[in-house]
């Protein structure tokens, strides 16, 4: 329904090498490998509990993992600070949203342009003698792009509070987009949506990485919708990848029916029919 082939470059955007995390004696993840491609659209699924949101975690830098690598358009990140994970060009947003309710949806999405403002406290406070003006006025030029693109403009200065859940989904993806990032980390965007606010976020989804050539990396459990939009998919199962291709490999994959057997096994069918 939704599917539209981007250009996927053969450049390697983020590499996971060897990646291990664990909580006490809980294994979150075990030496989980893999590589996403400049223009991709790469999808990680699997049961619940099989380490899929600490994945994004240790990319998005929100975790330390206790071993493996992490590198970013060829530059070792592991240890690098949230903060300079999104200078870098990591955009993401949550599971559970993480907007400041109080505040409107203009100045929500303001706040993902934070690290490009040049203009420090001094030259702010002499505003109208330097180019702090000229700089404000082109950031919220791009934030209009952004509310256009995602078609908010009708909410644009309510707060954010206010929303309901699947509008305040879109904006938050609105911040992730005004980080202007190279790779954007989407952390089960369709959660508690109803169908159609699911096929208003699937094409946004397919145009940002179609028409604003982002890479994407998403966590779906909508199976449907992820063998449908994505250009490759992974499977994690108790922490361990278990299987990597396409979507019509991965669907086909017995090892990947087995991990979904009695849990999700309804959805696997559905998503090959």
């Amino acid at each position: 329904m939704f599917l539209r082939i981007a250009e996927v470059d053969d450049q390697t955007i983020l590499k996971v090498q060897d990646l291990s995390l664990s909580f006490g004696g809980i294994r979150a993840l075990v030496e989980v490998r893999l590589e996403v491609h400049s223009g991709e659209l790469f999808s990680v699924i699997g049961p619940n509990g099989a380490g899929k949101t600490s994945l994004l975690n240790c990319i998005s830098g929100r975790y330390m993992p206790a071993s493996g690598r992490l590198l970013f358009a060829g530059r070792d990140i592991t240890r690098l600070a949230p903060n300079r994970r999104a200078a870098v060009g990591i955009g993401r947003t949550f599971q559970n949203l993480a907007l400041f309710n109080h505040m409107t949806v203009l100045e929500n999405i303001m706040v993902g342009r934070h690290h490009l403002l040049r203009s420090n406290f001094l030259s702010g406070s002499v505003f109208w003698g330097t180019g702090a003006r000229r700089e404000e006025l082109e950031h919220r030029r791009k934030v209009e792009e952004i509310v256009d693109f995602l078609e908010i403009q009708h909410i644009r200065k309510a707060v954010a509070g206010t929303l309901s859940y699947g509008l305040r989904k879109r904006v938050e993806l609105a911040r992730a987009m005004a980080l202007e990032p190279k790779l954007i980390l989407l952390d089960e965007p369709m959660a508690g949506m109803n169908l159609e606010e699911k096929e208003d976020m699937a094409r946004y989804i397919v145009d940002l990485n179609q028409e604003w050539g982002l890479t994407v990396m998403m966590i779906e459990h909508d199976m449907g919708v992820v063998m449908d939009i994505s250009h490759r998919v992974m499977v994690l199962d108790f922490g361990r990848k278990i299987a990597e291709g396409t979507p019509a490999e991965v669907l086909a994959n017995e090892v990947v029916k087995k991990a979904y057997l009695g849990e999700e096994d309804d959805l696997l069918a559905d998503a090959s029919a």
